[in-house]
């Protein structure tokens, strides 16, 4: 049976931890594996970091830069260097592949997340595997996915992918970290995310020397992919054949279940494809309506209202203490609910001056994270 499968490779596996360089026989594994996949009549994508850390190998610099304007310098270096391995590999293989650098942007606007979704199903469709990036010489910070395992889940999540594997530099995640902790624990099965606050796993932040990500991030990316359906392995990227391997059944790395019911396209787009711009505190009973009761929130729970934001923008909602509990589509701009929080809604028009809708979020544009 044909299946959708995202691949995430991070920079510790792309390159040789001691000098930056390229690690070519992994790539090569890496390519192979993915042309016998697609072979098998499976739709593949692939996402690859490694532009910033083979920029810095092809440049002579010892260490990740810092400073975003020369990240962006070198990222421009390396994504052409690593897109003609890439391509002299999978040519060798008669497997054609295709250059996709993404931004944040593409996914905030609703109107350029269908174009890239229409963009990904025809390459499928032609039989080209997808090489995904994001495009670091031209995102800035505050529209930066952050990481690799992010876009990936995002990517995943568009597509509405069967599987997605984040290749990294262990073979599964751990109870701690296995290499300062020596008698951390394995974790094979994920039922659900919220298992891993049970575990209490300690996860690091950090990744390695080259890379961005660490398996917290990796742990996020289960999170979204999982909302949306989407069965989510951690395994070693040293070892690529091992895809295989996991998609015939053998238990190798960490497997995370998706969620039985997958939450819709719209709802993941405003979930994750967007980026909050204000934050709402909300007292305990609009809490527990729109968490436990799936109702929309009024104007009378919100306690507090942060930053600056205008209608049918993004905004976090949650409780007094912080804890986000849910995302939406906010129906007035911050200057508005300033003046009706904690009013009923029968009092909105007189204290606005117009007409206002009864909902400041309505259920259809709410998202519980």
């Amino acid at each position: 049976m044909s299946q959708t499968i995202v691949v995430k490779i991070g920079t510790s596996s792309l390159t040789r931890p001691e000098t930056g360089q390229l690690a070519l026989s992994t790539i090569a594994t890496l390519a192979e594996t993915l042309s016998n996949l697609r072979h098998l009549g499976h739709q593949v994508i692939l996402v690859s970091s490694g532009a910033v850390g083979v920029g810095c190998g092809r440049l002579g610099l010892t260490e990740r830069p810092k400073a975003i304007a020369l990240k962006q310098a070198v990222a421009a270096v390396g994504q052409g260097r690593l897109m003609r391995v890439y391509d002299d590999l999978f040519s060798t293989l008669q497997q054609p592949i295709a250059q996709v650098l993404l931004t944040r942007t593409d996914l905030v606007q609703r109107s350029h997340y269908l174009n890239v979704y229409n963009t990904f199903k025809e390459l499928l469709a032609l039989g080209v595997i997808p090489v995904v990036n994001e495009n670091d010489t031209v995102a800035v910070e505050e529209l930066k996915f952050g990481d690799n395992d992010t876009l990936s889940a995002l990517v995943a999540s568009l597509v509405e992918a069967d599987w997605l594997f984040l290749l990294t530099d262990v073979d599964r995640l751990y109870s701690a970290d296995p290499r300062s902790v020596p008698d951390a624990q394995p974790i094979t099965l994920v039922n659900s995310i919220k298992e891993l606050a049970e575990l209490q796993v300690q996860t690091g932040t950090q990744g390695s020397g080259w890379g961005t990500g660490g398996m917290l991030t990796k742990i996020s990316a289960a999170r979204i992919a999982t909302a949306a359906g989407v069965r989510t392995v951690i395994t070693e990227g040293k070892y690529p054949g091992n895809i295989e391997k996991i998609l015939q059944g053998e238990p190798i790395g960490t497997r995370f279940e998706p969620k039985p019911e997958p939450t819709s396209a719209r709802k993941r787009w405003i979930a994750y494809g967007l980026l909050p711009v204000g934050k709402l505190y909300l007292d305990e009973g609009a809490v527990k309506a729109i968490s436990e009761a799936g109702r929309s929130l009024l104007a009378a729970g919100i306690i507090t209202v942060e930053g600056e934001f205008d209608p049918q923008e993004a905004v976090q909602l949650c409780d007094k203490n912080g804890n986000e509990i849910a995302r939406g589509l906010v129906n007035y701009s911050s200057s508005d609910l300033q003046k009706i929080r904690g009013r009923h809604s029968r009092e909105i028009s007189a204290v606005l001056g117009y007409e206002g809708v009864e909902t400041v979020v309505h259920r259809d544009n709410l998202v519980l994270t």
